[in-house]
């Protein structure tokens, strides 16, 4: 799935992406150490892998979007 970075905080590494419909999905440092990124801009285009129900997603994975 794809988002959008909307917020990161380097000192826990973690912060909130946008989803294409603009609903703002919190991830944890867990989230973000596995996609392999060192730093996180807001309004960079990002891959996401959730887990859970629908309404309430829980991002396992962040990682750069590329074409």
């Amino acid at each position: 799935m794809q988002a959008t970075a909307y917020t990161y905080d380097p000192q826990t590494r973690s912060g909130q992406v946008l989803l294409d419909d603009g609903t703002p999905v919190p991830f944890d440092a867990a989230a973000f150490d596995a996609g392999g990124l060192r730093l996180l801009r807001p309004g960079q285009r990002v891959r996401i892998e959730t887990e859970g129900p629908a309404d309430a997603p829980r991002v396992t994975l962040v990682t750069l979007h590329t074409f």
